[in-house]
């Protein structure tokens, strides 16, 4: 895989971040329904989708209702969250392996820690091609869970489009998430030359001064295009929206609408949105 100049700013960030093993693995190349209706208007679908190490709220392990579900929903990149792979939880599987075999897809994972004799961290799922991908490390502000943002750039329909996966911090207090968006903020302001989309769970509710501020670099998609609350947890009875699909403002990509699936494969329901590629825009 080629590392393109846009991810070497990020090696500079906070100066001691490390790049991570990723694993790519190429899915079927037969035309699908998502590809046929992404060719006839531009448009393409994102899920992003904190999937619990594949467990359910029935406590099943079941990936293929989770592929099932992002077939269902023609979803053309998937961001996912709490992946593990070769965990003893999970039996030592390769789950983003499995994921992208069962769902004929490219898939990019990344470690962020050792986990249970294994790794952890985020994934991507992708029916386009893949032009680079790194992970980067979050400082560390608890001594705890080593956190990390999957960058990945893909090639939508001839455009250049830059897919950031997240999981941030879970406690009440936000000072890790507030360093986290810090470090958004200089990877994106590396690259201008690309719509950014960033995905993840944030663990925030879309209020206070972690949205505000992520507000000032994106716009929320679900305030965009989406319709109701967009909650997303718990699975059963969403009552929380701490699950985020965000947009770079004034790129040439924009969300056309935005909606919840509903799912019990995990404790999260998975957020979509479809978007629009403006060609006008001539995104390069």
């Amino acid at each position: 895989m080629k590392y393109f100049g846009f991810f070497a700013p990020c090696l500079h960030v906070n100066r001691v971040r490390r790049f991570f093993g990723v694993i790519l693995l190429l899915g079927g190349l037969g035309l699908t329904n998502q590809d046929a209706r992404a060719q006839s208007n531009l448009t393409f679908r994102v899920m992003t989708w904190n999937i619990h190490h594949g467990e359910g709220v029935d406590g099943r392990e079941d990936l293929q209702r989770i592929a099932n579900l992002i077939r269902v929903e023609e979803a053309d990149v998937v961001a996912l969250q709490e992946v593990d792979k070769g965990v003893e939880r999970t039996q030592r599987r390769d789950l983003p392996t499995e994921l992208a075999k069962l769902t004929k897809m490219s898939v990019v994972f990344s470690n962020n820690y050792s986990f249970q004799g294994g790794e952890y961290g985020n994934a991507v799922l992708t029916r386009f091609p893949i032009l680079g991908a790194t992970n980067l490390h979050y400082p560390k502000v608890h001594e705890s869970e080593q956190r990390g943002l999957l960058q990945m750039i893909v090639d939508v329909h001839g455009e250049r489009v830059c897919v950031f996966n997240t999981h941030t911090d879970y406690r009440p207090a936000d000072a890790a998430r507030w360093s986290n968006v810090e470090v958004i903020e200089k990877v994106v302001e590396t690259n201008k030359s690309a719509p950014v989309i960033l995905c993840g769970d944030f663990n925030t509710a879309p209020h206070g001064r972690v949205y505000e501020r992520l507000s000032q670099t994106f716009e929320d998609t679900w305030k965009l295009a989406g319709k109701g609350d967009g909650f997303t947890i718990p699975a059963t009875k969403p009552n929380r929206r701490i699950d985020f699909i965000w947009i770079t403002k004034q790129t040439g990509i924009k969300p056309r609408r935005c909606w919840v699936p509903e799912s019990v494969a995990s404790d999260h329901r998975p957020i979509m949105v479809e978007f629009e590629i403006n060609a006008a825009a001539q995104l390069k």
